[in-house]
């Protein structure tokens, strides 16, 4: 099979969205990584399999899949034939990380209804003048989805020892830009390099650099989507060069940064159709890649 995708994005003007992404794929897989935000998944055609919480997921064809943010996934076609899917990219003023747990365990609902109204909702998003009807869809589908969720909240206390690995995530979240070394991040969450990255690693199941990287990658998504041309938004996103964040990516999200960028409508659609890098994570140098 001829490898096809097709790709559409865009930022509607309705509080809450982040991002509106259409994508075919037939022979993409999404290799481990995260984001800073909720990500709420259909599936028109054919099917996803997914990796969330050390746990093999699905995504049937009238399923509802809610993947919390920094949590690590991957995704891959089911079906020989590809999958079409349609996603929205939420931030946490309309689920809070008190869902995040909860979310972990069952990421996956059938519910026709629920089901039914996130289509609507982007069929509202697709069309200008119509966002006080995707604001309206948008409650209600909020609403559900934390209902769903609620009777799961009482999840168990971190385990022992969790706490340094909790601190690198963070020390990544604000070294974003710059990166930080591995021996500056061990001495400041005060744990040897090696356990360091191995406790990481086991913790979220996607090692630091690979963390780092799918945050940067996720901030040039939403720059490209600000309409910067690909060259500045390497820079903005923390990357060496425009090379650098090109693979990148491609190898998260299914297409190049030139590519995903003309394919930002000016008008929304009206119908939804890894190894470290050096020492410090995120910084190349010159001729290395």
């Amino acid at each position: 099979m001829v490898a096809r995708q097709e790709v559409s994005a865009w930022r509607p003007r309705v509080p809450g969205v982040v991002e509106v992404f259409h994508a075919h794929f037939t022979e993409h897989a999404y290799p481990m990584h995260v984001h800073d935000v909720w990500t709420l998944l259909i599936v028109d055609a054919g099917a996803v399999r997914y990796d969330l919480g050390r746990r093999e997921r699905g995504t049937p064809h009238d399923t509802v899949s809610l993947l919390p943010p920094r949590v690590p996934h991957n995704g891959s076609s089911a079906t020989a034939q590809g999958f079409r899917k349609r996603v929205l990219y939420l931030d946490l003023t309309r689920l809070d990380e008190s869902f995040i747990g909860p979310a972990v365990d069952g990421p996956d609902t059938v519910d026709p209804l629920l089901r039914r109204r996130v289509g609507q909702l982007h069929s509202a998003l697709a069309r200008r003048g119509d966002e006080l009807e995707a604001e309206s869809r948008l409650a209600l589908i909020a609403e559900r989805l934390r209902g769903h969720l609620r009777p799961r909240l009482a999840t168990p206390p971190p385990a022992a020892g969790n706490g340094i690995v909790h601190s690198l995530r963070e020390l990544l979240d604000e070294r974003l830009l710059s990166g930080v070394s591995l021996d500056e991040a061990a001495r400041l969450v005060h744990a040897h390099p090696t356990h360091l990255v191995r406790a990481f690693t086991a913790a979220f199941g996607i090692a630091p650099h690979q963390y780092l990287m799918a945050r940067r990658v996720d901030r040039a998504r939403r720059l490209l989507l600000d309409g910067r041309p690909p060259a500045e938004v390497a820079v903005a996103a923390g990357f060496y060069d425009q090379s650098h964040l090109t693979r990148h990516f491609k190898r998260l999200v299914g297409t190049t940064p030139g590519r995903y960028a003309r394919h930002v409508p000016r008008n929304p659609p009206r119908r939804p159709g890894a190894s470290p890098v050096g020492r410090r994570w995120g910084q190349v140098h010159p001729g290395s890649g």
